[in-house]
C-alpha cells in the first residue's frame, strides 16, 4: 500500500515538476528581453550627437527628404516624354490572325461548259485541241450544273499599318520639351525651399538652444541668490520672507526650462525630417558668431534681381511659355492632316487541317495603299468645342499673364519690406549691445550691493531679469537679422550664402 501511494506521488511531481520549468523559463524570457529593450533604450540615448553645419544639414536633406526624391522621379518622367517625343511618327502596325468555323455546312454551286463534238477538224485549236467556231469562239454544246461543299473552317491574316500627320505633332513635341523644362524649374524651386527652410530651421534651434543656455546660467544665479538669502539669514542680516521670495523665483523659472527644452526637442524632431532621419536623433549645433554680419543693400537691385531670378517668377513664366505652345498645338490639330495606310489580307481557301498551306494557289491575298487628306470641319466652326478650347486658353494665358504682374508687385513688395526689416534690425542689434553692457554693469553693482546688504534681493532678481532679456533680445536680433538674409536670398534668386558671406561693413 506504502508503495502505492509512493508511485503516485512520484508520478504527481512529475506533472508538476514540468509547469514550473515552463513558468521559469517564461519567467527568465522575459527578463531577458526586457534586458535587451532597456540596453537598446540606453544606447539610443547615449548615442552621440549628430554634429551638422548648416551646409551639411542641407546637404543631407537635399540628399535624403522623400517629398524631394518624389520631385526627382517626376522629373524622370518627364524628361523620358521629352527625349521620346519623336516616337509620335512610328506608325500604327496591327498584326491579327484568324480562325474561325461556320456554324453549318456551305455549298458552292455553278454551271460547267460542255464541249461539243467538232463539226469541222480544219477549226480545232492547236494548242488545246478544242474544237472552235469559224469566228474562233469555242465551241460548246451546253453546260453541266456542280454543288461542291465548302469546309467549315477558315483561317486569314491581315497586316494593317496607318500614320497620320499634322503640324500639331510638330508643336507636341515642343510643348514636351517645355514640360520636362518646367520640371526642372519646379525641382529647382522645390530645392530652394527646402534648402531655405532648413537653414532657418539651424537656426531657430540656434535661438531656442541659446536661450537655454541664458536660462539655465539664470537659474545658476538664482539658485546662488537662495544660497546667499540663506546665510544671511542664518547671519540675522535678512528676514525669512528674503529667503522663501528665492526659493519661489527659482522654482518658478524650472517651468520655463522645462517648456523650451520640450520645444527644442519637438524643433529637432521636425528638423530630423526634414534630412530624412528618425524623429529622435540627437544633433549637435555648431553655435552662431559673436554677432551677424550687417551689409548694406540696395533695395533697387534687389529687385531687378527678383523680377529675373525668384522661383516662383521664373516658374510661372514658363507656365505661361507653355500655354501658348499647347494652344498653337490646338490650332494646328485644325489644319489638314495627311493620313497613310497600307493592308494586306490573304485567307486559305482550303480545309486548314487537312490541305496543305504551302501552296500559293489555295490562299486568296488582297490588300491597297491609300493616302488621304483630311481636316475637321466641325472644329472651325466658332461654337465648337474645339474651338471654344482655343478661347478657354486665350483666357487662361490672359488670367497667367495678369497673375505674373501681381506676383513681380508682391515680390517687390515683399523685397522692400525686407530689406527696411533687415535694416531696422541692423540698428536695434547695434544698439542693443549697449543695453546688453549697461544691463551687465546694473546686474554687477547691484549684486555688490546685496552682498553688502546695501539692497534687496528683489532688486537683484530685477537686474538679472533685465540683463537675460537683453542677451535673449540681443540673440532674436541676431537670428532674425540671418533669416531675413535667408529669405531675401530666395526672392532675388541668388544662392544661398551670396549675402551673408559679404565683408562686415
Amino acid at each position: 500500500m506504502n508503495l502505492a501511494k509512493r508511485h503516485e506521488q512520484g508520478q504527481f511531481a512529475n506533472t508538476l515538476k514540468y509547469p514550473i520549468i515552463l513558468f521559469f523559463l517564461s519567467i527568465v524570457l522575459c527578463a531577458n528581453i526586457a534586458a535587451q529593450q532597456a540596453s537598446a533604450q540606453s544606447a539610443a540615448q547615449s548615442a552621440a550627437p549628430l554634429r551638422l553645419s548648416p551646409e551639411e544639414a542641407v546637404e543631407r536633406a537635399l540628399k535624403n527628404n522623400l517629398s524631394l526624391e518624389s520631385s526627382r522621379t517626376g522629373i524622370e518622367t518627364k524628361k523620358r516624354a521629352s527625349d521620346l517625343s519623336w516616337n509620335q511618327f512610328i506608325p500604327s502596325v496591327t498584326v491579327a490572325n484568324i480562325l474561325s468555323r461556320d456554324n453549318k455546312a456551305n455549298t458552292a454551286s455553278g454551271v460547267v461548259p460542255v464541249e461539243q463534238i467538232p463539226l469541222n477538224p480544219l477549226y480545232t485549236n492547236p494548242m488545246t485541241g478544242a474544237s472552235m467556231l469559224p469566228d474562233g469562239t469555242p465551241n460548246f454544246y451546253g453546260v453541266v450544273p456542280y454543288s461542291v461543299e465548302l469546309p467549315k473552317w477558315h483561317i486569314a491574316g491581315s497586316i494593317q499599318t496607318s500614320l497620320n500627320i499634322n503640324m500639331a505633332m510638330f508643336e507636341n513635341m515642343k510643348r514636351l520639351k517645355l514640360d520636362y523644362e518646367n520640371g526642372l524649374l519646379t525641382y529647382e524651386k522645390s530645392k530652394a525651399l527646402l534648402e531655405r527652410d532648413v537653414r532657418k530651421a539651424y537656426h531657430n534651434m540656434l535661438l531656442l538652444q541659446e536661450n537655454i543656455i541664458l536660462l539655465r546660467s539664470s537659474f545658476e544665479n538664482v539658485e546662488r541668490q537662495v544660497q546667499m538669502a540663506l546665510a544671511n539669514y542664518n547671519a540675522g542680516l535678512a528676514p525669512e520672507l528674503t529667503y522663501l521670495q528665492a526659493r519661489v523665483a527659482r522654482e518658478n523659472m524650472k517651468p520655463a526650462i522645462d517648456q523650451a527644452e520640450s520645444g527644442l526637442k519637438l524643433m529637432m524632431a521636425q528638423f530630423a525630417m526634414y534630412l530624412g532621419l528618425d524623429y529622435n536623433t540627437p544633433f549637435e549645433l555648431i553655435p552662431a558668431g559673436e554677432s551677424a554680419d550687417f551689409i548694406s543693400l540696395d533695395v533697387a537691385d534687389m529687385i531687378s534681381k527678383a523680377a529675373a531670378g525668384k522661383p516662383d517668377i521664373k516658374e510661372l513664366k514658363h507656365t505661361i511659355l507653355m500655354l501658348q505652345t499647347v494652344r498653337k498645338t490646338q490650332v494646328y490639330a485644325l489644319t489638314p492632316s495627311l493620313g497613310l495606310s497600307w493592308n494586306l489580307n490573304s485567307a486559305f481557301i482550303k480545309n486548314p487541317w487537312k490541305d496543305s498551306w504551302f501552296s500559293s494557289d489555295d490562299w486568296m491575298t488582297s490588300g491597297s495603299f491609300t493616302i488621304s487628306i483630311g481636316v475637321r470641319l466641325h472644329s472651325l466652326i466658332p461654337w465648337s468645342a474645339d474651338y471654344q478650347g482655343i478661347k478657354n486658353l486665350d483666357d487662361q494665358i490672359k488670367t497667367a499673364n495678369i497673375g505674373l504682374g501681381q506676383l513681380i508687385r508682391g515680390t517687390e513688395i515683399e523685397i522692400y519690406n525686407t530689406v527696411l526689416s533687415l535694416e531696422r534690425t541692423r540698428v536695434s542689434a547695434q544698439a542693443q549691445e549697449q543695453t546688453i553692457a549697461l544691463a551687465q554693469q546694473s546686474y554687477n553693482l547691484t549684486e555688490q550691493a546685496y552682498q553688502a546688504g546695501l539692497q534687496d534681493l528683489f532688486q537683484v532678481q530685477n537686474a538679472e531679469q533685465s540683463l537675460r532679456q537683453a542677451r535673449v533680445q540681443m540673440l532674436e536680433q541676431q537670428f532674425n537679422y540671418l533669416n531675413g538674409l535667408i529669405d531675401l536670398e530666395y526672392s532675388i534668386g541668388v544662392p544661398f550664402g551670396t549675402l551673408s558671406s559679404k565683408e562686415k561693413k
